[in-house]
């Protein structure tokens, strides 16, 4: 007799679970919010004043393990009046492959001026490949 009783009380638990309002986020309407440290795409920063906070010092695609970034430097042309950067460069080319990208956020230690963080998007996925590689 025990073990019908045992029996009942495991379908008592299922019938209890069974009429209860199921928990169902409508996500592709309603994208819920993200945490406050979470880290999704790499995003590239200014200065106030419209000007790049990367100098192409490539420290970034060093830093990344699964060579992800690729960085291409150049310096400003003071005489042409063509300014990109406070200083002495700026990175011409800056590419992220979200191919390869682990999202370890070692590019983001690695940066000195704080020119590369990680904002709240979190929807990387695509139908291209060429689409994923950011510029």
């Amino acid at each position: 007799m025990p073990k019908f009783l045992d029996a009942l009380a495991g379908f008592g638990g299922a019938w209890a679970t069974m009429f209860k309002k199921p928990i169902t986020d409508q996500y592709p309407k309603n994208p819920g919010p993200t945490a406050p440290r979470y880290h999704g795409r790499h995003q590239l920063n200014r200065y106030p004043d419209g000007l790049e906070k990367c100098i192409g010092c490539e420290l970034c695609a060093w830093a990344c393990p699964a060579d992800a970034i690729y960085v291409e430097g150049a310096s400003n042309d003071d005489a042409a009046g063509e300014r990109f950067s406070p200083g002495e460069r700026y990175g011409r080319v800056y590419q992220i492959n979200y191919l390869r990208c682990i999202g370890c956020g070692l590019c983001i230690e690695a940066c000195p001026t704080r020119a590369l963080t990680m904002g709240p998007e979190y929807e990387l996925a695509d139908d291209s490949r060429a689409k994923l590689i950011y510029e």
